[in-house]
């Protein structure tokens, strides 16, 4: 009988350790999820504003361009076409510049989470973090 009060024991830290784990499990999960649904909003966002601008900002350009087409048809027609082409073209690199840095900058996806779970691995590992 006395060795049954120390398995008893034993199983029941190895239950609060499962437990342990599936809490810790389930808190990750939740963080992935919650930081999944942060991107989507953000993504939704932006992708709604950004159409947004660049519908408005093709029309002001497009009545920009034949503006200053129709002002210069008599004297300068196809040197107003090709400055209005150059100045599209120009705006264009800038665009893909600016995306690019953008893209550059922005924070990697799941980054919180990554680091929750190197904190654990270090935990369990008996390292300080």
């Amino acid at each position: 009988m006395a060795d049954a009060a120390p398995d008893a024991g034993l199983i029941e830290s190895l239950r609060r350790v499962c437990t342990t784990l599936v809490e810790l499990a389930h808190t990750r999960v939740e963080l992935v999820a919650v930081e999944v649904e942060e991107q989507i909003g953000a993504i939704a966002k932006l992708l709604l504003w950004g159409a947004a601008a660049i519908y408005f900002a093709s029309l002001a350009v497009l009545f920009l361009a034949a503006s200053i087409i129709i002002a210069c048809w008599d004297s300068h027609r196809l040197l107003a076409a090709l400055a209005v082409t150059c100045t599209f073209a120009l705006a264009a690199v800038g665009a893909a510049w600016g995306l690019r840095r953008g893209l550059r900058r922005r924070p990697r996806f799941l980054a919180a989470t990554s680091g929750e779970l190197k904190r654990d691995a270090a935990a369990l590992n008996g390292d300080s973090p």
